[in-house]
């Protein structure tokens, strides 16, 4: 392929992650309406009241999701390939990184899908409807647990790398190992029903919302600088090597 080629592609994939985390936040938090999260101490009658009064919002909001969701395999395919010049080949870093971003779509698609079906028939038994809303938000909120091993080994990568100009700054390496910590409170939602560590609490949502944010727009910020460099350094080989 040719590099012009190559390195327009590469630099797309990276806008491709910028898409899916507008339509997110657009999905998720505008057209769904599902921010702040139901409280999971709301009765049965108040949750099936909110996805009553929500039901257009929400459903639109998985279409919008599953129109934009897999556009993260290039986003996270493009973050594998930028690890694997720091390993000097596909490595143990960066084939974590990419089977674990593998789950990432999946992970939002299937909990909104499940939210989608509490909504869908009008007037079904608010008992069933608090069910599917309690899979929505445990499964959402804890899948979590998985993505903190993705952030974590781009953290390790950026740590470990010891090329004159390094693919990804140091303090990138540090962000992610934070922003990994985090993550990780998520999965004590299964265990918790108030406080802190339910799926609206501070440790399980409002800290790991503000991580992932951070994270997000500083992993597209170092994602296209490194493409950058990398394109740069195809520029000096060809002339060497001619």
């Amino acid at each position: 392929m040719d590099d012009k080629v190559k390195f327009r592609l590469y630099r797309l994939s990276v806008w491709c992650g910028v898409a899916v985390l507008v339509a997110f936040t657009v999905a998720f938090t505008i057209v769904g309406k599902l921010t702040p999260p139901i409280s999971p101490t709301a009765t049965a009658d108040q949750v099936a009241g909110f996805l009553a009064q929500n039901r257009s919002g929400i459903l639109w909001a998985v279409v919008i999701m599953g129109v934009f969701a897999p556009l993260f395999y290039p986003f996270a395919v493009v973050t594998s390939l930028q690890m694997r010049r720091i390993e000097g080949g596909w490595g143990l870093l960066s084939m974590v990184q990419l089977t674990t971003a593998v789950v990432a779509p999946t992970g939002w698609l299937y909990p909104m899908a499940v939210f989608a079906t509490a909504a869908y028939r009008p007037g079904r038994d608010p008992q069933l409807v608090l069910l599917l809303s309690d899979q929505f938000w445990l499964t959402y909120v804890g899948i979590a647990a998985i993505f903190v091993v993705n952030v974590a080994v781009i953290g390790v990568s950026a740590l470990v790398d010891r090329r004159p100009k390094p693919v990804f700054p140091r303090w990138f390496g540090w962000l992610n190992i934070i922003a990994a910590v985090a993550l990780l409170p998520g999965v004590f939602v299964y265990v918790s029903s108030d406080g802190p560590f339910a799926w609206n609490g501070l440790f399980a949502m409002i800290i790991p919302s503000v991580a992932f944010l951070v994270w997000k727009v500083s992993m597209l910020v170092v994602l296209f600088r490194a493409v950058k460099s990398e394109e740069l350094e195809a520029r000096e080989v060809v002339p060497a090597t001619a």
